[in-house]
């Protein structure tokens, strides 16, 4: 496992152990590397919609068919009468209490929206099984097999129509549908004596069970080969589509809350980055919820080192999003990955811009939880090279001082750890509250891999680097690097002490040492430019290229 693939370990295992000697426990511990996919309160609303749409379409149609049989004007030849009668009352009573339920002006929620779905494809699937058993029995002893595909085949494309999803969890519906007329042929064979005969007198019978067989599979096939082309039809449109005032462009990459693209708005033509959360990709509540708090957090910060955010909003279709200045260049990480450690002085450089951006986060009781190296970026602003930009304030926590409250609970919850493994500080991996000093471990954690080219741990175990985080003294990064001087060494090991207490009271006291080593080796403007003209990525290149001319 490499370094990226680690950072991107999402969940780990705590072992069973000890609480006051007597209680044991087993708990699973969530990694929140930011915030991930979420089913908003919007997504689930739409998809109640749909779902109510589908237990109205599917119980009215019960409804007329139950009505048709209790006025007498058509005499069903399927025995037994009972069971079929109030099983259809049942299927009807039930999609159609469904339908009020979700028509109701009330709150739903994920959970209960999978039960109605459930129930609302569920309860016609049964009653459907029923009566083709019935009607299958009955048919071999007039001499024929009956078609018994129709119903079923409606059942499958109303899920695939109607109910948005992944071709996948679509399967995991539709399959089953699809199998059960097989399976009640099959049983209809081991329940009827004529059924053998009549396969055996009658090349015609034999491909009526034949003809079951493979109408199910073509239109299982078919359901789920058209879920997947609508969700890519979607996608494209969406692509091209408007997002409020804004023009999506291009594709800039996927991670934290969601999708990021390039885009520009139509009215002022000016580039920007849109960051978004759509529907189809949602699945929880809670990362909404994470997802606002970003937008709202990195709002109120105006430092020049902070990513700035232009606007906020959704569409009618339930897409988020948030828009914040385009940046071009690249964030640490890829840097490192694709050039080796960085020289010292321009690491110190772009160090000291990172301490001024959390300055201003901590002074208003911010605290950032997941400072890493590809959530810092070496950008071009104002005719400037490597000017450091503070990316992606998903997991920021209010610390409750400076008449900052503290945020919903429910948000950050106990026996979750938030951040990056690699970068976390011991608090975090531990599960702890974390504070202003939190951000300065993991930012003496960054500082470790921008001069040496590594984390200070690393395992292909993602607990086992928390742990290492937890207890564990790291290498001086000077035997890693020799340019490292011992006074640089002394400053990440501050950062990096185990006890918050030990490490530097706040940014403003790391950002004055950083600034004492940085006077051996000085990082110019001239420098930077250089080293983009040399190294800039070439597609990053034809990318700025790009946003140029939009501006």
């Amino acid at each position: 496992m490499n370094i990226s693939q680690l950072a991107e370990t999402t969940q780990v295992e705590r072992p069973t152990g000890e609480v006051s000697g007597r209680h044991k426990f087993s708990q699973r511990v969530a990694l929140v590397l930011g915030s991930g996919p979420s089913m908003s309160e919007e997504s689930t609303r739409r998809l109640a919609e749909r779902l109510r749409l589908a237990s109205l379409l599917i119980g009215s149609g019960f409804a007329v068919y139950l009505l048709l049989k209790i006025l007498n004007l058509f005499e069903s030849t399927v025995e037994p009468y009972p069971l079929l009668f109030w099983g259809h009352v049942l299927v009807t009573v039930s999609t159609l209490g469904v339908a009020w339920r979700l028509c109701a002006r009330c709150h739903v929620v994920l959970a209960h929206l999978r039960i109605a779905e459930w129930i609302i494809f569920g309860g016609p699937a049964f009653f459907f099984a029923i009566v083709s058993h019935s009607i299958l029995k009955s048919s071999i002893a007039d001499g024929y097999i009956a078609d018994i595909t129709p119903p079923w085949l409606l059942l499958i494309f109303t899920y695939a129509l109607l109910i948005p999803n992944s071709w996948q969890r679509a399967a995991v519906a539709i399959v089953p549908m699809a199998l059960l007329p097989l399976g009640i042929t099959i049983s209809a064979r081991m329940t009827s004596d004529n059924f053998l005969n009549i396969l055996q007198v009658d090349p015609a019978f034999r491909f009526a069970v034949i003809k079951i067989f493979v109408t199910m599979i073509w239109g299982a096939a078919t359901a789920i080969w058209g879920v997947r082309s609508i969700r890519s039809l979607r996608r494209e449109a969406f692509e091209a589509k408007k997002m409020g005032q804004y023009q999506l462009k291009k594709l800039l990459g996927r991670g934290g809350m969601g999708e990021v693209y390039l885009a520009e708005h139509r009215m002022l033509k000016r580039p920007c980055a849109l960051k978004l959360i759509r529907p189809e990709i949602a699945d929880a509540g809670q990362n909404l919820a994470r997802f606002e708090r970003e937008v709202q957090s990195t709002a109120r910060l105006t430092h020049w080192n902070t990513v700035e955010i232009y606007d906020y909003g959704s569409t009618d279709e339930g897409v988020f999003y948030y828009v914040m200045e385009y940046l071009p260049g690249m964030n640490l990480d890829e840097i490192v990955q694709m050039n080796g450690p960085l020289p010292v002085g321009r690491a110190l450089h772009l160090l000291r811009q990172v301490c001024d951006a959390l300055a201003e986060a901590h002074c208003l009781g911010l605290i950032h939880r997941d400072i890493k190296p590809a959530n810092i970026f070496a950008a071009r602003r104002g005719g400037q090279h490597d000017v450091a930009k503070l990316l992606d304030f998903g997991l920021v926590r209010q610390s409750g001082f400076h008449g900052v409250a503290e945020i919903d609970e429910d948000l950050t919850r106990d026996g979750s750890i938030t951040g990056s493994p690699l970068y976390m500080s011991p608090e975090q991996a531990l599960g702890e509250t974390p504070e202003a000093r939190s951000d300065i471990y993991s930012l003496g954690a960054v500082t470790y891999f921008l001069l040496t080219g590594r984390p200070p741990f690393v395992d292909e175990k993602a607990m086992r680097v928390i742990m290492a985080h937890a207890r564990d003294i790291p290498e001086l990064p000077s035997q890693r690097n020799a340019n490292i001087s011992s006074r640089l060494d002394a400053v990440v090991m501050k950062c990096l002490e185990k006890n918050p207490a030990d490490r530097y009271a706040n940014v403003h006291e790391l950002k004055r040492e950083l600034a004492d080593c940085e006077t051996t080796s000085v990082w110019k403007s001239e420098d930077s430019e250089n080293w983009w003209k040399e190294h800039g990525c070439p597609h990053k290149k034809k990318l700025d290229a790009e946003v140029m001319k939009l501006s």
